[in-house]
């Protein structure tokens, strides 16, 4: 469907210079890695084949950020004069939210996460439930990282087309499973395959603990696999204060892209912050 927590404000001409620098070289590591390796799905946000687990699979997704440090896992929470269904945050501040809707190659979703890492942004993570069921060591990891961790869907398919128990179930479906890795529901829900949840759907996740639909405003179309200059175009031309952007874990473009979408967005000023943090 069509559908990062330190940071530094005025850094340095010499801190800048070092994170570009730095930035540039991950960037073309990336690049070298994956993007002959990896395919989109050009059917539109569908979900990967489900594959098992490889020794380095598993190697990659348990390697935390900071070894032996358990981020604890924050509940959801209210915000007072926001409507059910966010899409964006405010516009007073220079702050945006990266959001990666969650599932596909771990191998993959570890070096977004380490990117973003390497350029002080924090990112919020929606996760598929099934995906968790394969990769558990991805809740700890995404956690570990500073990043926020969120629910979208147990099997990421059609919410909207589903009757009240089904989707009643994708919901909580994936909730049981972030709590039993994480001790919470995560922060944010999100409906699969839409980018604005249905009355019932929105109904349902209040009822599930989630106060707020997270949705978005800015779509990079990265599921699309359009080549990583488009993400890049997608993203930059429309983005402003307190947008909320959609992204995905799975796709080599994405990855080829972060490096210089993080570098313009440092360009401009922008940080990129968990959404819990825009909307405080």
């Amino acid at each position: 469907m069509a559908h990062l927590n330190v940071h530094v404000l005025n850094p340095s001409p010499r801190a800048v210079d070092r994170r570009s620098a730095l930035r540039a070289g991950a960037g073309a590591a990336v690049v070298g890695a994956f993007a002959a390796g990896c395919s989109g799905d050009k059917a539109g946000d569908q979900p990967p084949a489900p594959s098992k687990p490889t020794p380095s699979t598993s190697a990659a997704a348990t390697a935390p950020a900071r070894p032996g440090a358990h981020r604890p896992a924050p509940a959801p929470r209210a915000f007072p004069g926001q409507p059910v269904q966010i899409s964006s945050g405010p516009t007073t501040r220079p702050q945006v939210a990266l959001t990666f809707h969650g599932q596909g190659d771990p191998k993959i979703a570890t070096t977004l996460l380490t990117e973003a890492e390497k350029a002080g942004a924090r990112v919020t993570v929606l996760a598929v439930g099934s995906w968790l069921d394969e990769q558990p060591a991805m809740a700890r990891r995404i956690l570990d990282g500073g990043h926020e961790l969120g629910n979208h869907t147990q099997h990421h398919i059609d919410i909207s087309a589903m009757d009240e128990a089904q989707a009643y179930a994708e919901i909580t479906g994936c909730a049981d499973r972030l709590r039993r890795l994480t001790g919470s529901i995560g922060t944010w829900f999100r409906p699969s395959r839409a980018q604005y949840a249905t009355p019932l759907v929105q109904t349902l996740a209040r009822r599930a603990g989630y106060p707020h639909v997270l949705s978005y405003d800015v779509d990079s179309l990265d599921f699309t696999s359009p080549g990583a200059s488009a993400v890049i175009r997608n993203v930059t031309g429309q983005i402003r204060n307190g947008s909320v952007v959609s992204l995905h874990f799975g796709y080599a473009d994405t990855v080829t892209a972060l490096p210089a979408l993080l570098a313009e967005l440092d360009r401009r000023r922008l940080r990129a912050v968990t959404t819990t943090e825009l909307l405080i």
